[in-house]
């Protein structure tokens, strides 16, 4: 019976003889006789191109799909019977990192942890001996930049197109991420890292203050009460900081508000762009925003005897090694970042960047051996664990507002 149905079927197909006969009566014996051989064959292999063997035979019904419309027709059983088939046998593979999801988010926590630390080290041993701010936060963004156009050259993502309503909404959100990023570069340059990134941990605060007095959306007691170990823990550490300055506090403070706007206006940017070419352009319009003051500021400085009192005291590879690679580490720990937390939900994503924040202080304390006092020490833990307690209560009160609208 297969044999004389695949006969059958490819001389039908071949255009050698004409078809006479109705379409409709074909198709009729046809799927008669399809549906008797059905049980008997069994897809074998990948069937992205419409292949099957039949008795030890390949039919590639696609290869045959280039001739008349009429031929299209007669196949149709043909494909439909091999597609059920491939649905089946697709159904029971499943690959290793389908099976345990959570590995693949668990590296990529790993990574984002990991790009994260690499850069607040490298970031600070560069401005031991090359302590220019500006012109170091324009190499980050420049070379991020040139990593999202080769990677959208070979089409790693594919490049949305923008257009100007888009760059109008995304502006805002690029100049108050240049602010921000400058002048977290600053406050790095002129104290430890681990109190920079205390203070830092104020930003909750301004995120909070932002919604209730700009936006005007309420904000339960609940959190305004886990924000006040917050306050009080950077106080303590900011009174008994070893390294402290008013450059690296008042630096650390502006850059507190501007991501606070930059969180305001991203609301208001909400475009249908995946997440990686949104950071793209932003990173784009960032750089030229960067790259005015950096030159104003800098400029006469590097041109004098910047660029050789770095080059004399670390060499010509290793400088421009070092640069290259904080601005690599920079854009790939944001871009995990955003991916990471894509994958999970807010809880986790709260939780996540606490404990991010916990990791670079640590390894910021070890690495360069910073000497902190008691008090100093007190004070971080206690800020650390308000923002965790404030995350945690913001996190819920989000996901119940979801259960909520989809109830």
């Amino acid at each position: 019976m297969e044999s004389r149905v695949l006969l059958r079927a490819t001389a039908t197909v071949t255009g050698v003889p004409q078809l006479r006969r109705p379409i409709r009566a074909i198709n009729r014996q046809f799927s008669t006789a399809s549906s008797s051989f059905t049980a008997f064959a069994k897809p074998i292999g990948s069937i992205g191109e419409g292949g099957n063997l039949i008795s030890g035979r390949q039919l590639r019904p696609v290869l045959l799909l280039e001739s008349s419309p009429e031929k299209r027709e007669i196949l149709k059983p043909v494909r439909a019977a091999a597609a059920e088939g491939g649905d089946s046998a697709g159904e029971t593979k499943v690959g290793f990192l389908g099976k345990y999801p959570w590995l693949v988010t668990g590296f990529f926590f790993f990574m984002w942890y990991f790009l994260n630390v690499i850069f607040n080290i490298l970031n600070k041993k560069i401005y031991n001996y090359f302590p220019y701010p500006y012109f170091v936060s324009v190499i980050h963004l420049f070379v991020g930049v040139v990593y999202c156009l080769v990677s959208w050259s070979v089409g790693l993502p594919k490049r949305a197109p923008i257009n100007s309503d888009i760059l109008k909404v995304l502006i805002p959100v690029a100049v108050c991420h240049a602010i921000g990023h400058v002048t977290s570069n600053v406050s790095f340059a002129a104290v430890a890292v681990s109190f920079t990134h205390t203070i830092k941990a104020l930003e909750p605060f301004f995120n909070a203050s932002a919604s209730q007095f700009l936006l005007g959306q309420p904000i339960p007691i609940t959190l305004w009460l886990s924000l006040a170990p917050v306050v009080l823990g950077v106080a303590m550490a900011s009174l008994t900081e070893l390294s402290f300055n008013w450059l690296g506090f008042i630096s650390a403070m502006i850059s507190n508000i501007s991501f606070t706007y930059r969180s305001i206006f991203s609301k208001k940017a909400m475009t249908d762009m995946d997440s990686t070419n949104v950071y793209a352009y932003i990173s784009i319009i960032a750089l030229f925003v960067c790259l005015p003051p950096a030159i104003i500021v800098e400029g006469p400085q590097l041109l004098k005897h910047g660029f050789n009192d770095a080059i004399a005291k670390v060499g010509m590879t290793k400088f421009i090694s070092d640069l290259f690679w904080v601005g690599m580490f920079y854009h790939l720990y944001n871009q995990l970042a955003t991916n990471t937390l894509e994958r999970v939900a807010p809880l986790t994503h709260a939780v996540g960047n606490v404990l991010k924040r916990v990791f670079v202080i640590g390894f910021s304390i070890v690495i360069f051996g910073n000497k902190i006092s008691t008090q100093t020490g007190i004070g971080t833990g206690i800020a650390i664990a308000g923002v965790a307690l404030y995350s945690v209560i913001k996190a819920k009160i989000e996901e119940e507002k979801r259960q909520g609208k989809t109830a």
